[in-house]
């Protein structure tokens, strides 16, 4: 791509679309949007643009088009595979002023929100009607609506419930060329044509900026419990999830977090809700919801004696709400507490979750073998581990052969258990080495003619994903 120049005239331009003071260039705004929660990366954008409507996002797109600006949507910043990183300079297009709530329809059960909203705002808001957006992040009390579809987010209650796409029924969008369209239709099937409202959500903004949102609502479960199970292997605790299911349960919520990484959030959060002793080597987090609290109670101590067969030490029955949010607070805070003990570098793989075992166990021997701690915690019930790694030197995977090495070597054991890469956070920028682990040449150059279509001269978070071509 023939990067072109933001010159005074262009700033001038977006000036006149969205007024003076949303067009920000002084070095404190540019370093502000200049990362996210991605590793330790940095990159310094020209110009930051907070747009307030559809109308000015497709006017500075189609400037943009015209003279070939890069351009990196962002929404509030908790991603976590640089995919709102601006590492081509050029415009930082901010989501945070579309952040209205538009619709609740109680009677056909959707909302209708602009992508900058926060997840939790948005889950209240319906939860005030009685209606339940399930996908939660970890990040849910501070990330946008609209990262949630750009990266098919998931969280806990995936497992039970499914993730973003489960739930999105319509999107706007402005294509990277300026023009507005509607992907599909407000209805819950929908067999008329390709079905371009799932290509949007996941494609980590490199296709389209999403500026309305319609989504599907489900009415609230009236009651959950919660219990803290401890094991003293964490092979153990990967074998029970599966058990767990193969038994007939399927727990709202079901996370795993290891001792090392509970023990580093118990500190940093003030937290003696959970007894952490060293004879433990990870706990689950198993959460039932449902209307009826017998058949709730009976859930839970079959799932109690059945991981009864796996070591498992004292069970934890969370007595009140408050039990309950001090237990989801420790999970919740997991990535941000290990983050700042120096586990910078984070990998969001995926397998059946019956092989999570051999997966634990691979992830910790490779550890061993290249002298890095590593923690692991995640969505255990999809087969979704997270995994830390503080290396004693290397602080960003992105860019360093070493440690591309070894995650080459991680995504192997991944690729040979039959999973893949990355489950929610998506590849954006640091994951882009290992896209031709999991698909084949024709697979990705497939990928990059759609990106093409959409976007012919690649100017909407280009190099995210995978490097094009022409």
């Amino acid at each position: 791509m023939q990067q072109g120049k933001i010159t005074t005239a262009i700033l001038n331009r977006f000036q006149e679309i969205v007024g003076k003071d949303q067009v920000l260039a002084d070095k404190e705004t540019l370093m502000e949007y200049s990362h996210d929660e991605t590793e330790k990366l940095v990159y310094i954008p020209e110009v930051v643009i907070k747009p307030s409507n559809t109308e000015e996002i497709a006017a500075i797109m189609k400037l943009c088009n015209e003279h070939q600006i890069p351009v990196t949507p962002r929404g509030a910043g908790t991603g976590l595979s640089g995919g709102a990183l601006p590492h081509l300079g050029g415009v930082l297009l901010s989501t945070e002023k579309l952040n209205k709530i538009l619709t609740i329809d109680e009677r056909n059960l959707q909302v209708i929100t602009e992508p900058g909203v926060i997840t939790e705002v948005l889950q209240d808001a319906v939860k005030e009607k009685g209606l339940f957006y399930p996908p939660d992040p970890s990040s849910k009390g501070s990330c946008f609506i609209g990262g949630n579809i750009a990266e098919n987010s998931g969280g806990p209650k995936a497992v039970k419930y499914g993730v973003v796409k489960d739930y999105v029924l319509n999107l706007e969008i402005v294509l990277p060329t300026g023009e507005v369209m509607w992907t599909g239709a407000n209805v819950l099937k929908n067999a008329t044509g390709y079905n371009l409202t799932q290509l949007i959500v996941g494609s980590e903004g490199t296709l389209a900026i999403v500026t309305k949102i319609v989504l599907k609502l489900i009415p609230l479960p009236k009651y959950d419990l919660l219990m803290l199970v401890p094991f003293a292997s964490l092979e153990k605790a990967g074998a029970a999830v599966s058990a767990i299911f193969r038994a007939g349960f399927t727990p709202s919520a079901l996370e795993l977090i290891e001792i090392n990484a509970l023990q580093i959030v118990s500190k940093m959060v003030d937290s003696n809700v959970v007894p952490v002793t060293d004879e433990m080597e990870g706990h689950l987090i198993i959460e039932v919801d449902g209307n009826n609290m017998d058949v709730l109670m009976q859930e839970m101590e079959a799932i109690a004696e059945l991981l009864s067969s796996f070591d498992a030490g004292d069970i934890l029955f969370a007595d009140d709400a408050q039990q309950k949010a001090a237990l989801w607070q420790l999970r919740r805070k997991a990535a941000e507490a290990v983050k700042l003990e120096g586990y910078t570098i984070e990998e969001d793989t995926v397998v059946p979750r019956a092989e999570l075992p051999t997966l634990i166990k691979s992830v910790k021997e490779l550890g061993q073998q290249h002298g890095c701690k590593v923690v692991c915690y995640g969505h255990a019930g999809d087969g979704n581990l997270h995994i830390r790694i503080n290396h004693p030197t290397i602080k960003n995977s992105h860019g360093n052969p070493e440690m591309t090495a070894i995650l080459q070597s991680l995504f192997a054991i991944v690729k040979k258990l039959g999973g893949t890469i990355s489950a929610e956070h998506g590849i954006g920028l640091i994951q882009k080495p290992y896209m031709e682990t999991v698909f084949s040449q024709s697979a990705i150059q497939l990928m990059r003619d759609i990106k093409k279509a959409f976007d012919p001269n690649n100017i909407l978070n280009a190099g995210k994903i995978f490097d094009s071509r022409d």
